[in-house]
């Protein structure tokens, strides 16, 4: 993990958790600070979109899943790289230790990782409450999901993660705990 000197200024902020944590609550929240957002989701949309695929959960992941092994773990943050900018920059959607070592060659300082965690269970309850048209249709599909993002390596980046948000209460706590954590990234 590289260390930020005194006074350094964040530059990006590399957002990572699994299905269903939180994510999108704490990127509402640096949306609403004026937070430019990438989402690396977007750009794996846009090329299945462009390939005439179904926007499906499996659909998305696969197009993924082979492009990350034709062309590297990093394909993705490759993509989203060549969108930055000078401005302060949420990235979202990070899921592995290749991607984060990316942005950190490219953009070597200013460089925090967020992590959204929540229990399995409570992440379950969440996607299928919120039925986007990739939410889990059983347990067993939601298990194929979180086994795939891990194997890319996401649990290794929640681990070492800068800050680490725990998601099991309330909607108000995350917000709380994750204006205090934007205000000690931003200050």
């Amino acid at each position: 993990m590289t260390e930020m000197t005194e006074g350094e200024k964040t530059r990006l902020i590399l957002l990572t958790g699994m299905p269903g944590s939180g994510k999108e609550e704490f990127l509402k929240i640096c949306m609403n600070r004026g937070i430019r957002i990438l989402r690396m989701g977007d750009f794996v949309r846009s090329e299945a979109v462009e390939k005439g695929l179904e926007l499906t959960d499996e659909n998305v992941g696969s197009l993924a899943q082979a492009r990350r092994e034709s062309d590297g773990f990093d394909y993705w943050a490759k993509k989203t790289i060549e969108a930055l900018d000078d401005r302060l920059t949420l990235i979202d959607g990070v899921r592995g230790r290749a991607e984060v070592a990316l942005f950190r060659r490219s953009v070597r300082n200013g460089i925090v990782v967020v992590a959204v965690h929540a229990s399995p269970s409570t992440r379950y309850k969440r996607l299928v409450a919120r039925a986007r048209s990739d939410a889990p249709k059983s347990w067993d599909e939601f298990e194929r999901r979180d086994v795939r993002e891990l194997r890319w390596g996401l649990g290794d980046v929640i681990a070492r993660a800068d800050h680490i948000i725990s998601n099991e209460g309330s909607l108000e706590d995350l917000r709380r705990t994750a204006e205090a954590v934007l205000d000690e990234i931003t200050q």
